[in-house]
């Protein structure tokens, strides 16, 4: 039996567990203040009056405002110079209040009126009557097609390279918060395979992760989870109807939670019971791509490259060509922060250099379909002296975690 895995009971690994947050702090309202002044400069750099930013983790990221988007306009301007303010409904100023850490004006729409139109009039009562308005780029279309109906004299662009910009390099504190955030999800995976046994559904080991986080600090759970077994795991975000577990199945899990809005996304692949050769040989293949894609990894080199040293790997064993399968289908990984998926991407069309600060997951996966599937992800940060592990690969099929080495 693999190492780790199988043994134990849902209640006995829930017992184990231990608020694991204690200590983690949220941002501050100074880091917010110099994320805005940020994004202030890189808007006079890049000739942009103002941005809007919608509900959502943009919002959150530079105002530490948790709002969530709706088919009502929420959001804040963003002027290259000056200060902030916000457009909301008049029925919401209250609430909005108690989640703002940035403070700023409110301007308020009443439900019979057009927050398209408050938004022009806002802007030319911030000074800002002309030139190029950026819209955060995750703005619903109903939304920026409404203001730039109703205020056709702005030049509307994507706000995307002040919003990347800023937030595809992580701060000290944000790189604290995804460390431990992620630190505590791999204590879960631990745990959730020490409960497998045979006949377990899916549906059980979910609802044991969801508890297990919960456990170890998270009040909110799993953020998402996958499990998958036998051949299921060759599909990377599963199939409509997942098989219960057989000995000698593969078993992939990827799960993640939040912490103070930052994420973890960790999976691990390994076997119930006695792994095959053809398990061991791709199982090996995954990690030697996985390992090949952190080593690319360096300050300057383009995010694609770090995907081709991936691919190159696999391909060197015979699989794709490309994002064929067998193969890797999708790319090697993205960045994490706010959103579990964001900017940069390490995939060949994205050719955004490296830099310190920014994180990236690293998952290379190798599906074959009709077998099985092997996903080892990881997440890595750069530094100036190059990649860092947030949490090491996973030690060999026979002992997963490595509490042999």
């Amino acid at each position: 039996m693999t190492i780790g895995v199988g043994g134990s009971t849902a209640e006995q690994e829930l017992a184990k567990l231990t608020d694991m947050t204690q200590g983690a702090a949220p941002i501050t309202h100074a880091e917010y203040s110099a994320r805005i002044a940020n994004a202030q400069a890189i808007m006079a750099a890049e000739g942009i009056a103002a941005i809007y930013i919608n509900a959502g983790t943009n919002l959150y990221y530079y105002t530490g405002t948790r709002w969530y988007a709706s088919e009502r306009m929420v959001g804040a301007i963003i002027p290259a110079k000056g200060e902030l303010e916000y457009i909301a409904p008049a029925f919401e100023v209250d609430t909005l209040l108690g989640y703002m850490t940035i403070k700023g004006k409110v301007n308020t729409w009443l439900e019979d009126e057009s927050p398209f139109e408050l938004f022009g009039n806002t802007l030319a009562g911030m000074g800002i009557e002309a030139g190029d308005v950026g819209i955060d780029e995750s703005t619903a279309f109903f939304i920026s097609d409404g203001v730039r109906q109703a205020h056709p004299q702005y030049n509307y662009v994507s706000a995307k390279a002040v919003t990347a910009g800023c937030r595809m390099i992580k701060s000290a504190p944000e790189l604290s918060l995804l460390q431990r955030a992620k630190d505590l999800t791999l204590e879960v995976h631990k745990s959730v395979a020490r409960i497998l046994r045979e006949g377990i559904t899916t549906t059980e080991v979910e609802a044991f992760i969801n508890a297990a986080h919960i456990k170890a600090g998270i009040p909110a759970g799993s953020y998402f989870c996958i499990v998958l077994f036998g051949e299921d795991s060759a599909y990377p975000h599963g199939v409509k109807s997942p098989k219960a577990l057989d000995l000698n199945d593969t078993v992939l899990i990827d799960t993640g939670c939040q912490l103070f809005g930052y994420n973890s996304d960790i999976t691990r692949t390994y076997v119930y019971g006695e792994p095959s050769a053809r398990q061991r040989e791709l199982w090996q293949y995954e990690q030697d791509a996985q390992i090949a894609a952190f080593d690319a990894a360096n300050i300057g080199v383009s995010c694609a490259s770090v995907d081709r040293a991936a691919r190159d790997t696999l391909e060197a064993a015979g699989f794709g060509p490309g994002y064929n399968v067998p193969g890797l289908p999708h790319r090697t990984g993205h960045g994490i922060g706010l959103d579990i998926h964001e900017w940069p991407y390490l995939v060949l069309n994205d050719h955004t250099p490296l830099a310190a600060g920014m994180c990236f997951s690293n998952e290379p996966m190798l599906c074959v379909p009709g077998e099985f599937g092997v996903r080892h992800e990881d997440h890595f940060y750069m530094t100036e002296q190059g990649a860092v592990w947030f949490t090491k690969p996973a030690h060999s099929i026979d002992d997963p975690f490595g509490y042999e080495a």
